[in-house]
């Protein structure tokens, strides 16, 4: 009944997500308590926890549609004027899916609980430097180490998920939900340029994922839209918006977590200098399963992978991301709070610790607190790739999608050409996505798929090469 997690778990979740939406749950928190893994008790719980309002002091304005996000939203460059040659736009695309690639591939053996959670009184970002300083390498200039004196100093460990990413191993990049979301946003352009909703999203999800490769978010809504689509017909129903609704609320808490906003760099790469455009692809994209700022979040990241193309600095990139998003939500609070540490701290160690401190009560791999540590992180890293991509992994949370993120607004702001070989050599130009005709795929011919898609779109708008 569930999905990702026990019942009793996800009603808990729901609990705490309700409440971060401005709810007031009452007694529920002990009714649940009560119930224990009773299914009935649970589910009654949960059918009272979703139909609880919205408190009437409840500070922010944060819908989900469309219209309504773009009527709170701050003025801002809805498009950028950019005049890079072929040779440069080509160089920038590759750039993007490297620097993805390499920020990925330096945060997936640190996705573990040590550093999303931290361990023993420690945070996460002082395992992560605990880490590092066991294996001689710190400050971070590499890979993360596969051997550190930390393992039997701390008990600390690194993730079960990760098999080639480590400096001792790594020669690709090897199969990531992070990669493979970049991938799917690549496929569904290629094969429908704009002309697509979030229907296709859950079709294009059903036929090249398997269940085992969702998470959370995503595993709801892609469990969810088996109820609401058949195999031998795939049409979408006229009454899809009201199923949509169930794809992504039906025990889903983790809709405003940061599944959405890791599957933006693909859609921003074939809008790259639109960045209005390529937030509505995020929106679009993220609507199948997420609602608030868990749709924000893939609209931060989508503007301001598209404006990154435009070689811009960071501080803008990043006010054009805001751009794009309610004014009025969490999300942009937040971010606007981790720009603020960024700019007042002296050293790495200090902004990650405040980032912590700040951000800690979300669950690691929610929306928010990821958001604010990516525009931290770019701020602070100025024009500076490894700095930059380094901050972010080095925060802790969720190690891989912020290195991922960061990587690709870097390397699409920078091109290939002026990212460091130390980084970049080690993958070979390649990558393994767990795809069909992407497993492997050498990284330069995605980029270059990724280029002819935003020639596509670029036609499709009527506007010249």
């Amino acid at each position: 009944m569930a999905g990702w997690e026990r019942l009793q778990e996800t009603v808990r979740l729901e609990l705490q997500q309700r409440i971060e939406e401005g709810c007031q749950p009452g007694r529920l928190a002990e009714k649940l308590a009560a119930a224990g893994s009773d299914e009935g008790k649970l589910m009654e719980v949960y059918r009272e926890l979703m139909e609880l309002p919205v408190a009437a002091d409840f500070p922010y304005e944060e819908p989900s549609d469309l219209a309504s996000i773009r009527r709170l939203r701050p003025g801002g460059p809805r498009k950028l004027v950019v005049n890079w040659t072929p040779e440069e736009w080509r160089d920038r695309f590759y750039g993007a899916w490297l620097g993805r690639s390499v920020g990925c591939a330096l945060g997936k053996p640190l996705e573990y609980w040590d550093y999303l959670y931290g361990k023993d009184g420690r945070t996460g970002w002082e395992n992560i430097e605990l880490w590092f300083r066991g294996a001689d390498a710190w400050p971070i200039t590499g890979y993360t180490p596969e051997y550190s004196t930390a393992r039997a100093e701390y008990g600390l460990g690194l993730s079960d998920w990760s098999f080639t990413s480590t400096r001792e191993k790594i020669s690709y990049m090897e199969s990531d939900d992070d990669i493979r979301y970049t991938v799917l946003g690549l496929m569904l352009l290629e094969q429908k340029g704009l002309d697509w909703d979030s229907w296709d999203i859950g079709k294009l999800w059903h036929g090249h994922l398997t269940y085992s490769q969702v998470c959370t978010a995503e595993t709801q809504a892609y469990m969810n839209f088996a109820g609401e689509t058949s195999h031998l017909h795939g049409e979408k129903p006229e009454d899809w918006l009201l199923r949509q609704e169930r794809v992504r609320m039906h025990l889903n808490p983790y809709r405003e977590w940061i599944g959405a906003a890791i599957r933006a760099d693909a859609l921003a790469y074939g809008a790259a200098g639109n960045p209005e455009l390529a937030a509505e692809l995020g929106w679009r994209d993220a609507s199948f399963s997420h609602v608030k700022n868990g749709i924000y979040g893939e609209m931060f990241n989508a503007a301001m992978i598209s404006a990154a193309f435009a070689g811009l600095d960071n501080e803008r990139i990043v006010e054009i991301g805001l751009s794009e998003i309610p004014q009025t939500s969490r999300l942009a609070g937040d971010v606007r709070t981790g720009i603020a540490i960024a700019q007042e701290a002296g050293s790495e160690r200090e902004l990650v610790s405040r980032l912590w401190d700040r951000f800690s009560h979300y669950d690691p791999v929610h929306t928010n607190n990821n958001a604010a540590i990516v525009a931290a992180s770019l701020i602070y890293g100025g024009n500076d790739f490894e700095k930059a991509v380094v901050t972010s992994v080095s925060a802790g949370m969720d190690t891989d999608c912020n290195g991922a993120t960061v990587g690709s607004i870097m390397g699409a702001k920078l091109g290939a050409a002026r990212l460091p070989a130390s980084w970049t050599a080690p993958l070979n130009d390649l990558l393994y996505a767990d795809l069909p005709g992407f497993h492997p795929i050498a990284i330069s011919d995605v980029a270059e798929r990724s280029y002819q898609v935003f020639l596509k779109i670029r036609a499709e708008l009527g506007e010249q090469d």
